[in-house]
């Protein structure tokens, strides 16, 4: 009897406190994410790293900020001569840089989410040797506006979690240029 009262009362104090444990994990996320881009006028698949922070300002709406470096790429460009003399071939490679701010649309409470995103921001294609070099392109390189909606789910356990999202990055250069985005990553909330 009494081994039964101390489980009742353990229930009692812990059952409260785990239900405002979920409340406080609610104010935003952190993430990293593993990013696959499928650069469709190039026919390339480009594969890099990203964070992402993004802020609650209400239990469904957040507004999230990312960035996302894909990594070297290399391409055989095709430079063709004057006079009829043979093409000649070189290797040109090629690094993106993504960045993107936006409302993101959760429905769900709990472990489970499932969520769309309208973000707009940009796409640097970059051609410098190295990963500064990259970032420090972005106001003066090759750089071009980007709309993009998505959407996923996220699952967790407690704080720590996976999330999954997938969506048309599309730039504009000459047009709208429709790209497969997809990132996959661990996600934590506070």
């Amino acid at each position: 009897m009494k081994l039964i009262a101390l489980v009742m009362l353990v229930a009692v104090l812990c059952v409260p406190a785990m239900f405002a444990q979920d409340e406080e994990l609610n104010h935003g996320t952190i993430g990293a994410f593993m990013n696959y881009f499928r650069l469709e006028h190039a026919d390339a698949n480009m594969i890099g790293i990203g964070g992402r922070l993004g802020v609650n300002v209400h239990p469904n709406l957040q507004l999230e900020g990312e960035a996302a470096y894909d990594f070297e790429r290399n391409f055989d460009t095709t430079i063709p001569l004057p006079g009829g003399a043979p093409n000649t071939f070189a290797r040109s490679p090629l690094r993106l840089v993504h960045g993107l701010f936006g409302p993101k649309l959760q429905v769900g409470t709990g472990a489970f989410r499932a969520f769309v995103l309208a973000k707009g921001g940009f796409l640097n294609f970059s051609r410098n040797k190295n990963f500064a070099g990259a970032i420090g392109a972005v106001p003066n390189g090759d750089t071009n506006g980007v709309f993009y909606p998505g959407g996923g789910f996220e699952a967790y356990a407690g704080a720590i979690g996976i999330r999954v999202e997938a969506g048309d990055e599309m730039y504009w250069d000459n047009g709208a240029n429709h790209n497969l985005r997809v990132t996959v990553g661990p996600q934590f909330r506070f």
